[in-house]
């Protein structure tokens, strides 16, 4: 379990009240989401992932939105730290489907 007060170590100011509540995360709306599609081979053992990357938003939206790639490219895949790796390369495909949700969508790299 994660301490709360991780940082604080005091306050001298009698009127200090300590916020002990965690910022919720807000998924942005699809049109201010900005990812970005590369193909990766890093660490792979050679074998190449559709990486998405950039969504700010709940880990809940995070795995819809994998869900619903990983469904629609027909392949395996896991979403977590606001990145997608689908197996395969699906760049192209996935381009297409988040465009259609309405996400700015742009690929990265070679």
């Amino acid at each position: 379990m994660k301490n709360k007060r991780e940082g604080i170590v005091y306050s001298t100011n009698p009127d200090y009240k300590f916020d002990a509540e965690e910022p919720t995360d807000v998924t942005l709306p699809n049109q201010q989401q900005n990812l970005r599609i590369m193909l990766d081979k890093k660490q792979r053992g050679g074998k190449k992932v559709t990486l998405i990357t950039g969504f700010k938003g709940k880990e809940e939206d995070l795995n819809v939105l994998a869900k619903t790639l990983k469904t629609y490219c027909g392949v395996g895949g896991s979403a977590k730290d606001g990145e997608i790796i689908i197996q395969g390369d699906f760049r192209e495909k996935i381009l297409q489907i988040l465009q259609k949700q309405g996400y700015k969508v742009k690929l990265a790299g070679g």
